[in-house]
C-alpha cells in the first residue's frame, strides 16, 4: 500500500481500470468482468477506476454488482465524470459546470450503491466552464461527505496548479507509457511538485506493447483509429515492441509486464491502471 499524493488515502500499489468491462473495446462478459475484480481484490488491488459514462452507467451498475459480497471500506473507488454520450454511444462532448457536477453524483452514488465516492475526477478539461468553479463544486460534495477526495484527470500544468490552489488534488490520471512519455516534461514535475500522485492508464498503449493484441487487429477494432495503429506508424511501432520482447525474453517475462514494470520504476507516486475485463490479462500484468 502506498499513499495518493502527499498526505493521501492508502490504496494499493497497482489500480483496476474497469473501462473495458464496458463494451469499449469491444464485446464483454460480465460475469468474466466480476470474476476479473474479484480476483484483483483477492491479490490485494484496492483502486478501482470507473467512469459513469462507461457504457452510459453500465460500468457502475457491474461495480455494484461486483462488490455486493465485499465490504465497501476495504475498497477505494475513483469515478470519472463530465462524458456526455449520445444514445448510440458516440461522444458529444464535456459538461463540468458546478450543476453537472452534483447531478452526476447523484446518479453515480445511486448506481454505486453507495454514499459516497472515494476520488471523484472530471474526465476532461471543459472549455465552457473554469476549472476552479469545477473544483469548487467537488469541494462541496468534499465538504458533505459525498467525496472523499479530488481528482483530475488529462489535465495540463496549468489547469492542475489552478485546481489545486482552490482544493488540494490528490490524483492525476492520464496516459503514461514506454510508447507515451510526453507528461515527463512539464506535467509529471508539476505533480511532483505539489504532492500529486499519478493514476497511468495506457501502460501496454492500448495493446501496443501487448504481442498478440498489437499483431492481430481485426476489422472495425475500435483502436484502428488511433495513428500508433495505422500504416507507417504500426510497422515501425511494431519494430519497437520486437526490441523490447527481446528485453523482455532476457528477463524472463513478457513484454506487457516488463511494460508495467517501467511505469512501476518511474516512483511511488506513479500508480499503473490494469485495465482489462480478463482474469488472465490481470494475472499477467500483476505478475
Amino acid at each position: 500500500m502506498i499513499p495518493l499524493g502527499a498526505g493521501g488515502p492508502a490504496v494499493s500499489r497497482i489500480g483496476l481500470g474497469l473501462m473495458a468491462m464496458s463494451g469499449v473495446y469491444g464485446p464483454a462478459d460480465d460475469a468474466e468482468s466480476v470474476a476479473t475484480i474479484h480476483a484483483a481484490l483477492d491479490a490485494g488491488v484496492t483502486l478501482l477506476d470507473t467512469g459513469d459514462f462507461y457504457g452510459m452507467g453500465h460500468n457502475e451498475l457491474l461495480l455494484r454488482t461486483a462488490l455486493r459480497s465485499r465490504d465497501r471500506d476495504s475498497v477505494f473507488i475513483g469515478v470519472k465524470f463530465g462524458g456526455l454520450r449520445d444514445p448510440g454511444g458516440g461522444f458529444v462532448g464535456q459538461d463540468t459546470s458546478p450543476k453537472a457536477v452534483k447531478n452526476f453524483l447523484a446518479y453515480t452514488l445511486t448506481r454505486l450503491g453507495t454514499d459516497h465516492v472515494d476520488l471523484y475526477q472530471p474526465a476532461r478539461l471543459d472549455p465552457t466552464v473554469p476549472i476552479e468553479d469545477t473544483v469548487g463544486a467537488i469541494a462541496e460534495m468534499i465538504k458533505a461527505g459525498y467525496v472523499r477526495f479530488l481528482g483530475l484527470s488529462e489535465m495540463g500544468a496549468q489547469t492542475i496548479r489552478r485546481a489545486h490552489a482552490v482544493h488540494p488534488v490528490s490524483a492525476l490520471q492520464i496516459e503514461y507509457s514506454l510508447m507515451s512519455r510526453g507528461i515527463e516534461d512539464a506535467i509529471l514535475p508539476c505533480a511532483r511538485e505539489l504532492g500529486i500522485a499519478v493514476t497511468a492508464y495506457g501502460v501496454l498503449s492500448r495493446g501496443l506493447l501487448s504481442t498478440s493484441s498489437a499483431r492481430n487487429l481485426k476489422p472495425g477494432d475500435p483502436r484502428s483509429r488511433f495513428p500508433r495503429f495505422q500504416g507507417e506508424n504500426l510497422q515501425r511501432n511494431l519494430d519497437l515492441l520486437a526490441t523490447l520482447e527481446s528485453i523482455a525474453a532476457g528477463h524472463g517475462v513478457t513484454a506487457a509486464q516488463l511494460a508495467f514494470a517501467w511505469v512501476l520504476s518511474r516512483g511511488a507516486d506513479v500508480i499503473p491502471l490494469v485495465g482489462t475485463k480478463r482474469r488472465d490479462r490481470l494475472a499477467e500484468a500483476l505478475g
